[in-house]
């Protein structure tokens, strides 16, 4: 793969027609679903997928999944000015996706699915910028809007594979639209003894609602490494990212940074004569595990967890 600021589709057969062309970059989730739908624009000249946004040089798909090189799935377009505006382009861009959801469009879960608009000069980052406070005042989302807008940075072409996927195998369009709790978090934390023994196992309702421990070494997500996010099995938060995942020794699945610290919530606990950390799911309230600082960089902590409160939940359609 090749770094660039524009890709292979703006080299055409006519510089003088190539000049006129400019460049914009965006990540919305999968980037085969948002190609798809950039290249339904008129006025789009071509399409690239690729990996923008972090830091690590000539990254593959593989070491972005991982979620530590910080790339945005992305999708960078070539479009003809005189056709089709950067503002409409923009507007494609937030109708395609859910722009409230950090880290997350649809079934996908990850940094690299962030929402993101990635400026090609201060013309395009003040366009940016008014379209998002634009649509922040129009009120069509009730969650803040958390889009980030960037320069644009070195592009990573993806491999080739995932160029025009949909074209090469069909689907549908992608990403879809993020998935919503059926429940408020106050309704998740209202739910009854009974209601809870209703969605629970019975091992599930001791680890999660009595605060109890899966003997060691019995979970079953303890020797998974697929690729993927693990999320609370009570009411589905995603909690971690199979990146973060690492074999601590101790019999339970261990990460060093949950997806999102905010869908943690860490308590003090003094039970059994010990002073530990208690890890609860921030939206239902239920006990994860516990965490300690015996754990490996970059963090240095160790998200000690019941495989049995865990629900893994692979990559969804998307790239």
């Amino acid at each position: 793969m090749t770094t660039s600021q524009t890709p292979r589709a703006a080299d055409t057969a006519d510089p003088a027609a190539a000049a006129k062309y400019e460049t914009a970059t965006f990540a919305a989730g999968c980037f085969w679903g948002v190609e798809a739908t950039f290249r339904k624009v008129p006025g789009v000249i071509d399409t690239s997928v690729g990996y923008t946004g972090g830091t690590t040089k000539n990254p593959t798909y593989k070491d972005v999944c991982t979620d530590r090189t910080g790339h945005a799935e992305a999708v960078q377009v070539i479009f003809d000015p005189a056709t089709v505006s950067y503002e409409k382009l923009l507007a494609v861009f937030w109708a395609c996706h859910d722009p409230t959801t950090p880290n997350r469009q649809g079934p996908d879960y990850g940094s690299q699915y962030r929402s993101a608009i990635f400026c090609h000069g201060p013309g395009q980052e003040s366009a940016a910028t008014a379209s998002k406070e634009r649509l922040r005042q129009s009120g069509r989302f009730k969650a803040p809007i958390v889009t980030e807008i960037a320069p644009a940075g070195p592009f990573w072409r993806a491999e080739d594979y995932h160029q025009r996927y949909h074209e090469k195998h069909g689907g549908g369009a992608c990403p879809a639209p993020a998935a919503k709790s059926e429940m408020t978090d106050a309704e998740w934390q209202a739910l009854t003894p009974a209601e809870w023994k209703a969605r629970l196992s019975p091992e599930q309702y001791h680890v999660m609602r009595e605060a109890g421990t899966e003997q060691a070494f019995t979970g079953t997500c303890l020797n998974d490494h697929r690729p993927g996010v693990y999320a609370c099995a009570a009411c589905g938060l995603p909690l971690f990212n199979s990146g973060t995942k690492f074999e601590s020794g101790t019999g339970w699945p261990s990460f060093w940074q949950p997806t999102d610290p905010k869908n943690v919530v860490l308590k003090t606990d003094d039970s059994l004569g010990m002073a530990r950390t208690e890890v609860l799911c921030r939206r239902c309230r239920s006990h994860l595990g516990h965490v300690f600082d015996d754990g490996p960089p970059p963090t240095g902590r160790r998200y000690c967890m019941n495989g049995v409160a865990l629900k893994f939940v692979a990559p969804g359609r998307g790239g």
